[in-house]
């Protein structure tokens, strides 16, 4: 592969030198445009598997494809986190012959990005301990505070600890070290921070929103904000170059903006507003992608990102494989290269549940099958055949193994659905028109297909809160394992007859966000028996 100079790549989206901040030769930095006019693609995908789905490299491969066939195309991704990184999946630019560049710098530090970010949440602990143990003229209780520290790395022993230990002052009898309270850390892409990073329309908006975070209640119960702490013109120093979306290029050279990450199932998992109109005020074909699968990436991606940018996606992609279809019909993980043809017909049953669901959105549907070697011609042939019944267009995506020359049917068949059909895009819910409740209960059962929605008693008691402070016009960002519809995460391929259970909800005054906080979910991952960090050195 010959990559291009960053300037060049900008070129090709009519951006001139000047445009372009370098960060070496590969990447840069480019000023946000807000004239969006080109057509914007979703990929998606079915409930992920460890048999592997390759959303982000389908992205990847729709992208060339659409620049092999003379579309002028920008591809739009999340960054990578640490945590995945060297914790279980490993990086998230793509596979094969079918990546972004340069990849060890995207999924290492980049252009510094999550450690702004980092040092900007992690500024503001500092600044609330600080002001508690100065004399807390805000009246800040401690026992309310909600303000977690953030790291970009998978460290179970961070979820709960307790700070302020140690000395205390013979002179003034206060603690030498601060506070003593019970405190934590969430990974970086779980932070409200990251959610109005990627929610923000404008610098001006991301510290509108910034301002208006709380972080924890008086002793009168009245809400303490980040506005409240005077630390927002210091976290814009520290964000500065952040908030502008960063360009890199495939291995063909397609320009690829990358910027942002939140995790889909415990935040809303898609990229900048601020990147993707950037990329649609500049091309006439954007490619993006949201979090996991379509029941929480792709919800939430069409829900809030799409209501709060007013954006209207002309078209789905959902990427499914035959052996994750055969793993979601009973296959055991060991026996999935061995032909098996009805537990693929049961594992279909996933597949046609989340094609329902994006229907339900108004919008075109395609299947992308990323094809393994070990898939057999009557397994091909039985998927095929299930796409004709449902009157669905279908592509067989090669592009992991063979480059672009892999993925020009499904770019053919792209633009062929985009010339024959009209978006009819409409959310699930308008925000202001349903109360937390009703909105909670029409995703859980209109997309997860749940029976019912229970509420632990800590959860009610939010729900009070939320009441009390006006917070019901917030969108829901579900918290919710990937590996199911439901909330159990052994439940597969489509489950029906079960409950959600909420055990808690927070409130992310700044995203605008209700999070309903379902079965074991953890904002701060554990690393696997064998991580990826330890797989490095045989590497």
């Amino acid at each position: 592969m010959k990559l291009d100079n960053i300037e060049k790549v900008g070129k090709k989206l009519g951006l001139n030198k000047k445009d372009i901040i370098p960060y070496g030769y590969y990447m840069g930095k480019i000023q946000p445009l807000d004239n969006p006019k080109g057509k914007l693609i979703l990929v998606t995908a079915i409930t992920p598997t460890k048999a592997g789905e390759g959303k982000t490299t389908t992205s990847i491969a729709l992208g060339d494809a659409l620049d092999k066939l003379g579309k002028k195309t920008c591809i739009c991704l999340r960054e990578p986190s640490l945590g995945p990184v060297f914790g279980l999946k490993g990086g998230a630019t793509g596979g094969g012959k079918v990546t972004v560049e340069p990849s060890d710098d995207i999924n290492l530090h980049f252009t510094g990005d999550f450690h702004a970010l980092t040092s900007s949440i992690n500024l503001v602990s500092a600044v609330i301990d600080n002001h508690i143990y100065q004399g807390n003229e805000l009246d800040i209780d401690p026992d309310t505070i909600s303000w977690k520290r953030a790291l970009d790395m998978n460290d179970r022993e961070l979820r709960e600890i307790e700070i302020g230990l140690g000395p205390v002052s013979k002179k003034s009898g206060k603690n030498l070290n601060g506070i003593v309270r019970k405190d934590g850390f969430i990974i970086t892409v779980a932070h409200e921070m990251m959610a109005i990073m990627c929610l923000a329309k404008s610098r001006e908006d991301f510290q509108k929103r910034l301002g208006e975070m709380t972080v924890a209640y008086s002793h009168s119960k009245k809400p303490i904000t980040v506005k409240d702490l005077k630390v927002t013109n210091a976290i814009m120093k520290l964000m500065d170059k952040a908030l502008l979306p960063n360009i890199v290029q495939t291995s063909y050279n397609v320009p690829t903006l990358i910027h942002g990450g939140p995790f889909a199932n415990i935040a809303h998992g898609c990229n900048s507003i601020i990147a993707t109109k950037t990329a649609l005020s500049l091309a006439d074909y954007v490619v993006t992608e949201a979090g996991f699968g379509a029941d929480l990436g792709a919800e939430k991606f069409l829900d809030i990102k799409c209501q709060e940018a007013g954006l209207k996606p002309d078209l789905v992609v959902l990427v499914a494989t035959i052996r994750a279809l055969k793993l979601h019909g009973g296959v055991p993980f060991e026996e999935l290269d061995k032909e098996n043809l009805e537990a693929l017909k049961n594992g279909i049953s996933n597949l046609e549940r989340h094609l329902e669901n994006m229907k339900k959105f108004g919008l075109n549907v395609i299947i992308n099958i990323n094809r393994f070697a070990s898939d057999t011609n009557k397994e091909v042939k039985l998927l095929e055949k299930w796409c004709e019944q449902q009157n669905v267009s279908f592509s067989l995506n090669e592009a992991f193994l063979k480059g672009v020359k892999g993925s020009l049917d499904l770019g053919e068949k792209v633009l062929k659905a985009l010339d024959e059909n009209k978006s009819s895009y409409k959310p699930l819910y308008i925000r202001n028109q349903l109360s937390v409740e009703d909105k909670i209960e029409r995703i859980s059962k209109e997309i997860y297909r749940a029976k019912d929605v229970i509420y632990s008693d800590l959860a009610k008691e939010k729900l009070d809160l939320i009441k009390k402070n006006g917070y019901e016009d917030y969108y829901i960002c579900m918290a919710k394992t990937p590996l199911s519809f439901s909330d159990d995460q052994n439940l597969l391929g489509a489950p029906t007859n079960f409950d959600i259970h909420i055990k808690d909800i927070e409130i992310a005054t700044g995203a605008k966000f209700i999070i309903p906080i379902t079965g074991s979910i953890m904002r701060m991952p554990g690393l696997p028996k064998v991580p990826e960090a330890v797989k490095m050195e045989d590497r």
